[in-house]
Order: structure tokens, then sequence, then C-alpha cells
């Protein structure tokens, strides 16, 4: 094996590591856990279990020892993070409870949130006129997500860019530069 090859396959190992590094979950949020959803844990079988759910904030509810959020559950990507591809992807809804002051302004509906902790149980809640059951979670970890915002990215100048130094964005053809290529 010569020393290109050797510099080539280094390169590919180094890329692998750092793409494979991008892919992993934030330390808090790290582990292994059964692929128990909110909807297999209605059946109430599930009390105990170790889980890491993931969705959107219905409604933040601070209470006077812990604050409670219903969420509507989201499948969760490599990094933890609820999947926002397809937002109607669901597991149902659930109820995630953590000790301590967590604010409703910052923890606002529509936020993505993931939780690590137990199933404690079942709570009856009305949605409407619907009497629902949620599964909730004793949350050892609640993690809110930073906002996505979404940009437009133009590949390309508009064509009806101009620019005062370098002039109109189209057509500049060789030799464009501060007022070149005008006659």
């Amino acid at each position: 094996m010569n020393t290109t090859s050797s510099v080539r396959l280094l390169a590919v190992g180094a890329m692998a590591i750092l793409l494979g590094a991008c892919a992993t979950a934030p330390k808090p949020l790290q582990g292994e856990f059964p692929g128990v959803t909110p909807r297999d844990a209605v059946s109430g079988v599930q009390v105990g279990a170790q889980v890491r759910w993931g969705g959107r904030i219905v409604e933040t509810r601070p209470g006077a020892d812990s604050t409670c959020f219903q969420m509507i559950s989201s499948p969760l990507n490599a990094t933890g993070r609820p999947t926002h591809d397809s937002p109607d992807a669901t597991d149902g809804r659930f109820i995630a409870c953590r000790a301590g002051f967590y604010d409703p302004a910052i923890f606002a509906k529509g936020r993505e949130v993931t939780f690590i902790g137990r199933v404690d149980g079942i709570e009856n809640t009305r949605i409407g006129d619907y009497d629902y059951r949620l599964p909730r979670v004793n949350a050892d970890v609640v993690y809110l997500w930073p906002q996505v915002r979404e940009v437009e990215v133009r590949p390309y100048p508009s064509p009806y860019f101009y620019d005062p130094f370098w002039g109109p964005g189209w057509g500049r053809g060789p030799g464009w530069g501060p007022g070149w290529g005008r006659w």
C-alpha cells in the first residue's frame, strides 16, 4: 500500500468518525431505552418502564411542587429530537411531570421537548368532550430543544441584483469585476 492510499484511507476513516459524531444525542439524552410508545403505555402494563419520549407541548401546568407538560408525542430521531419531517406522525399524547418550576412562557405551546423518566401510571383527562387516558411519566430529564427557524436560501443572486462595486448580478461574462466588461 502506497502513501496516497494510506492518506485516503485515513481521511475516509476520519470523515466517518466525524459524521457519526454528528448523529449522537446530547449527553443528558444518551442511553438505551425500550421501544415503548405512549400508545403502548396506555394499556398500563408498562408502568415502571424507563422511557425516552418527546414531542410538541400542548400545555404547561406549573403546580406547587412540580410542573406537568401535556405533550403530543412524535417519533425521535437519532439525536433524541422529535422529528418534524412529518408533523402528523404521532403515538398519541402523554403527560410528563418534573419537580420544580418550568416557566410556561419558555416552555410554550408548540415547543419541542424530550423527556427521560419512568412510566408512572395513567391519568384521565378531558380533551374537548372526549375522555382521554394519557400515560404519565415521572421525568428525570427535561430537554428543551432550540427553535428551528427556516430560512430561504437562494443559490444564486437574483438577476435583478445590483452591487454598486461589482455591477449587475447576471451577464457579467469574462473580465467581470469593478466596472470591467462594460464598454
